[in-house]
This record gives C-alpha cells, structure tokens and sequence, in this order.
C-alpha cells in the first residue's frame, strides 16, 4: 500500500511513520551482511539517511520500498569499504557469520517475507557466495519479490542488467543448496519440528551427562561442522568432528560439566551451553551450537563462540 503522508519535519512524526519496519529491514540488512551487529548498525545508518534525506520522499512510492532501496545501498557501500567485493570462495564458511536471535525477527512474517528457509544459515551463507550487488538484485527479487523495474530503479541498473544477475545468482544458490527447498516466496512453517526439538534435547542432555558415545550417535557420519569465528574452516564427517572436539579440550574429559538450555536462533534449533570449570563455582555462557537436523540425526552444527554477545538474550551464567 502506497503511504502518502508526508514524513513531517519532526523526528517524532518521522518515528512513527518509519519505526515499525525496524525489525523487517534489519533482517534485510542480516541477508546483506550475514552479521548481526553489522545489521544492527546498518539498520541504524538506513533511519540517519532516511532523515537526512526525508524531503525526497514525495509518497509516490510505498514508504517500505523506500527504505528498503536505502538500506540496500547503505550494505552495498559498506562492502564496498570492507573491500568485500568479492564472493566467499567454495568451501569455506563465512567468517563474519553471526547467529541471527528469533526474538528480534518481525513479529508478522508473512507481512515481512521472513520465511524460514531465507533465515536460515545455509541460506545466509550462500548468499555471502555471491558478490554484493548480485546478493542485492537477487534477494531483492528472489526474497521480496520486487518485479524488475523496482529492483532496477533501487540500485540504478537496466532491466536487463537485474534479469541477468538474478538468473547468475540463481544458478550459485542452487549449486550452494542442492537438494534444499528453494521455492523461498511460497508458503513456509516455522515451527520446529517434534525430531527436530528431540534432537536439541539429547543433546544438552549428552553434554551435561559428559556422554561422548551419546553424543556421537545424535551425529549424521556426513555431519558438516563449523565452528565460528576460528579463520572458516570446515569438518566434514562425524568421526573427524569429535576427535577435534575431544582434542581441543571442548568434549571428553572428566572434569566437563555442562548446563544447556534448548533455544532457537535464524529460526533453526539450537542449544545454549554453560561450562562450569573446576576453579570456577558458576556455569558460563560458552557457546552457541545451530542444528540442521535430518531424518532424526544432526547433519550440520556450526558452533558460535557467544561468551559477552548480550543481543542473544541468553544469560550469562546458569
């Protein structure tokens, strides 16, 4: 719906005009970026030059679409000083990565094209595979389902030029996400599934039983690993994944003891742990471990070390 009111010459009319995309455009921002905190700050940096820039606003385009051409080319700018212009070579994961917390997600995803497959990390990560103002073209068009013209006008490009990049984008995501869903405008649930919610279960409950046989039975023997922000190495394979665990001192020994506490991030399962080491009477927040799971079994974990990262919502200590 076109919104023709003016955005007034004062912050708080302007606020209340603008405010209630927040949520949706910092997800947009997230898509960009694949961070959360950079999110956040670009989201910030789209409102300052919606201000600045309130007069140009004439109410002949829908008040949403406007803000969403300036926080495009607020990321595509910040790339571009982050020498970020190039994709993520194949193989490897995204530094940068961030887990994306639900409860700052839209509170209507239908109204703000937050489907599930769009949130979560495979997707986000093979966004990242494609260089930014490709990315842009592509969830503009793909995500939003912005036609062509509006897509050309918001980062000042042909027609032609949007038709090609989106069906070179398409081409990247399908080789990123063989096998997946990738009808991403239809339809999706977003709840998790009763496999999915047993899974996150057994396996706080292996690491506070310290139980490295239960925990290895929960993994797919083609279990994908990562664990971020280490330089974006990848482990494939269950077997390799917990020799590395147990070798680098987060598994297996005696004195582990461990709380979790079950949660959902980038709306995928999701298990908080708390460490508790000998000379230390509290359990601290340690890490953040994102489950796909499939057919009942753990197929990919990409762990996020979130010791201080206070935006999850988690407490520090249990």
């Amino acid at each position: 719906m076109t919104d023709a009111r003016p955005l007034g010459a004062d912050e708080a009319t302007f606020a209340l005009l603008t405010e209630r995309h927040r949520r949706e455009l910092q997800v947009h921002c997230y898509r960009m970026l694949a961070n959360f905190e950079d999110a956040q700050d670009l989201t910030q940096e789209t409102f300052l030059r919606a201000w600045r820039g309130r007069e140009s606003f004439k109410g002949d385009a829908a008040l949403r679409t406007w803000l969403y051409r300036i926080a495009t080319n607020a990321c595509l700018d910040f790339l571009e000083k982050r020498n970020d212009r190039t994709p993520v070579p194949a193989g490897l994961e995204v530094p940068h990565l961030q887990p994306y917390p639900d409860r700052m997600l839209p509170a209507d995803p239908q109204e703000s094209a937050v489907a599930r497959e769009t949130i979560e990390l495979a997707f986000i990560v093979a966004v990242q595979h494609l260089p930014p103002r490709q990315r842009a073209v592509f969830i503009l068009r793909d995500v939003l389902g912005w036609p062509t013209s509006t897509t050309a006008g918001a980062l000042e490009l042909t027609a032609a030029s949007v038709t090609s990049a989106v069906q070179r984008a398409r081409v990247t995501m399908r080789e990123q996400l063989s096998g997946r869903r990738l009808d991403w405008r239809s339809p999706a649930t977003h709840e998790l599934s009763d496999d999915e919610r047993g899974v996150v279960k057994s396996y706080i409950d292996a690491h506070e039983r310290n139980d490295l046989d239960g925990l290895t039975a929960l993994l797919r023997d083609d279990l994908r690993f990562a664990m971020l922000p280490d330089p974006g190495t990848v482990t494939v394979g269950a077997e390799d994944a917990v020799e590395g665990w147990v070798a680098g001192g987060l598994f297996g020994r005696g004195y582990d003891d461990w709380r979790g506490i079950a949660t959902t991030v980038n709306r995928m399962p999701a298990a908080a742990l708390y460490r508790r080491t000998p000379d230390d009477p509290e359990y601290r927040l340690l890490n953040i471990a994102v489950l796909r799971v499939v057919d009942g079994k753990i197929a990919e974990l990409t762990g996020f070390e979130v010791t201080g990262q206070t935006w999850l919502g988690l407490p520090p200590t249990r």
